[in-house]
């Protein structure tokens, strides 16, 4: 249906809706992987959620899970973030059940694979507009939620990916690395504040990833199980000043820390090498 333009005020949204008697959290790509374990960490810390997924039945099944093994209120949001138009629908959804946010984890991602001149322009539009534009328009539209919240959370889920261009996967790359600088920065714009922002950069992990890429030729560094590196993210938001990002794996975090400082032309010679490119 059409929607209305956003609104654009830094107050938290409609002074009218009334405080949720438990904390919620809103979690993109909660269908699978990553965001579903994000899911079931706030549950199990007593947040109610809200599940945003393009898969209805799949976001259904772990509702029933969490109200089954956390009594945890969840409520299904079926959207496609590829919808330009998807990010403002959410947070109307928000306001039409009277929900404040108090934790935001975008989640929602996916990446390519192949060498841009044979990239289908239409995938590839949709996958700047999930990684980058649905992220950057969430986090903007419910900031004033998160930053007025007394446990206030916000979580982009990045990738070691975004420590050094991706030839053969280089728009997934490039998204991430927009995830990461975008997230720093909003982290140190609320430096101080009650507000913890959180960039999370995991290298390949145990997901859906790489069947939906089409390919696992990107599946480069030390593989992990999903819990740990949520394990990862959850240490990080729990010390007293959290840092503007971390890469779980001790191996991940050492590659990504060389990448910078080794010369770019070695850093891309190696790249395209391990992606095949």
């Amino acid at each position: 249906m059409p929607l209305g333009r956003p609104s654009q005020s830094s107050a938290p949204r409609g002074a009218a809706i009334t405080a949720h008697p438990r904390p919620v959290a809103v979690v993109t790509g909660a269908s699978s992987g990553i965001g579903a374990e994000f899911a079931r960490r706030f549950a199990v810390r007593g947040y109610d959620l809200v599940l945003v997924a393009r898969r209805a039945d799949r976001l259904a099944a772990l509702a029933d899970e969490l109200a089954a093994d956390h009594g945890t209120t969840a409520t299904v949001l079926t959207a496609d973030l590829a919808d330009p138009a998807a990010p403002a629908e959410v947070v109307r959804e928000l306001e039409s059940r009277g929900l404040l946010v108090d934790a935001l984890v975008n989640a929602a991602g996916f990446g390519t694979y192949g060498p841009l001149l044979t990239a289908e322009p239409d995938r590839v539009a949709a996958e700047i507009q999930v990684n980058v534009t649905a992220l950057t328009l969430l986090s903007r539209l419910l900031l004033p939620d998160l930053a007025a919240s007394r446990r206030g959370i916000l979580v982009n889920v990045a990738s070691t990916a975004a420590y050094q261009p991706g030839p053969s996967f280089a728009v997934y790359a490039a998204t991430k690395a927009y995830v990461r600088s975008f997230t720093e920065a909003v982290w140190a714009e609320h430096r101080g504040s009650r507000l913890r922002v959180l960039a999370l950069a995991p290298g390949p992990a145990d997901t859906e990833f790489f069947d939906v890429a089409g390919s696992d030729r990107f599946r480069v560094g030390q593989v992990l199980p999903v819990p740990r590196v949520v394990d990862v993210a959850f240490r990080a938001l729990d010390r007293p000043s959290p840092p503007p990002s971390v890469v779980p794996g001790l191996r991940n975090a050492a590659t990504a820390a060389l990448a910078g400082a080794l010369p770019r032309r070695l850093v891309l010679r190696v790249a395209a090498r391990l992606a095949g490119a």
